[in-house]
């Protein structure tokens, strides 16, 4: 695949920011995914967070799994520490990496079918653990690479590209995460920047297992098989020489709805996302009342969005094993390999 690099000039009137870098700074390589596609997004999101909270960007080890959700890594943070793993197992790799190095700042980034499906094992024992990292979930409810599959995160009686209805209960990843422990639960719209990039800049400030369920839509898979217009009409009533296929640029979903309120967003493919903001006086540290009041909007057909869950007193991993506070990175072998006889005295602990 060929990549096209961004100049590496920047304007002389771009601001700088406390660590004297521009946004630009914290940018990546060009985007290759659909234009108006949400992960870019919320990869622009993460970009103005990591300015505004004046982050250095070799301070971020940012990990990812399979899919369209997790090329995104590439796009933003490019002076950034970058590890892609195979599919579904981000959380693993980067709890090792963590264990082995606490002084970076980790950013998960996985996809509904990376983590909901393959890697939904993975996804609950890192929350369980409270590793501390920002795990983003880019959530558009299909396998975006494998050509629009429902995903386990996808809404019972929803429509396929081909008009296929979706039989399967969904996997809620909010409920799931608050479930499993993590002590800061979020979930935004990819194109509501004013709620997304506090939250983002909050789930940083996090010291635990912070999780941020992104709802992102896709452009790629929403033309339906009635469409006279849509892919699998046209191939079949056309004798072509070769098989292309054409995704047309859409713009990007956007919206701002004030707190305590609910709002219609119409698809790319004509159906509707109800999304409600929840209220000021909402508490978020209220584990149970959270989980019920998830379920309950749920119910009306509304996806709830804002800070969901934030335990003030959380504990990461690393003091829940009582590791040492050097990072194990920099231990010299006299600590990382004490001899037999401490071995011996370990051993004996456990009989």
């Amino acid at each position: 695949m060929t990549y096209i690099a961004k100049p590496k000039m920047h304007h002389p009137a771009l601001q700088p920011n406390a660590v004297g870098f521009t946004r630009r700074d914290y940018e990546g390589r060009i985007s290759t995914l659909c234009a108006g596609c949400g992960h870019d997004s919320i990869s622009a999101a993460i970009i103005q967070a990591c300015w505004e909270m004046n982050i250095e960007p070799h301070r971020v080890a940012k990990l990812s799994g399979i899919g369209c959700s997790s090329k995104t890594p590439d796009y933003f943070l490019g002076n950034s520490h970058g590890f892609n793993t195979v599919h579904g197992r981000m959380p693993s790799v980067l709890t090792g990496a963590n264990l082995a190095n606490r002084e970076l700042l980790y950013l998960g980034v996985s996809g509904d079918g990376d983590s909901a499906s393959i890697g939904l094992g993975q996804f609950a024992h890192a929350m369980r653990r409270g590793v501390n990292m920002v795990y983003v979930l880019e959530n558009n409810g299909v396998y975006g690479l494998t050509k629009g599959q429902f995903s386990a995160t996808a809404d019972k009686g929803s429509a396929s590209k081909r008009g296929v209805a979706n039989s399967d209960s969904p996997v809620d990843t909010a409920s799931l995460a608050l479930l499993m422990g993590a002590t800061f639960v979020g979930r935004s719209f990819s194109g509501d920047k004013g709620q997304l990039v506090p939250l983002i800049k909050a789930a940083i400030g996090h010291c635990g297992a912070a999780f941020i369920d992104v709802v992102s839509p896709c452009v790629a898979f929403n033309n339906h098989s009635g469409s006279t217009k849509s892919y699998d009409y046209v191939r079949a009533h056309n004798e072509a020489v070769n098989r292309l296929d054409v995704i047309e640029g859409r713009s990007e979903i956007t919206t701002d709805y004030a707190a305590g309120t609910t709002v219609d967003l119409q698809q790319h493919d004509g159906t509707w996302l109800r999304l409600h903001k929840v209220d000021e006086a909402y508490d978020a540290t209220n584990k149970i009342a959270a989980m019920n009041y998830i379920q309950e909007h749920q119910a009306r057909g509304e996806v709830v969005t804002g800070l969901l869950y934030v335990d003030t007193n959380p504990e990461e991993l690393h003091a829940n094993l009582k590791t040492v506070a050097t990072p194990f990175n920099q231990l010299g072998e006299a600590q990382l390999c004490p001899g037999a006889g401490a071995l011996a005295k370990l051993n004996a602990s456990l009989r």
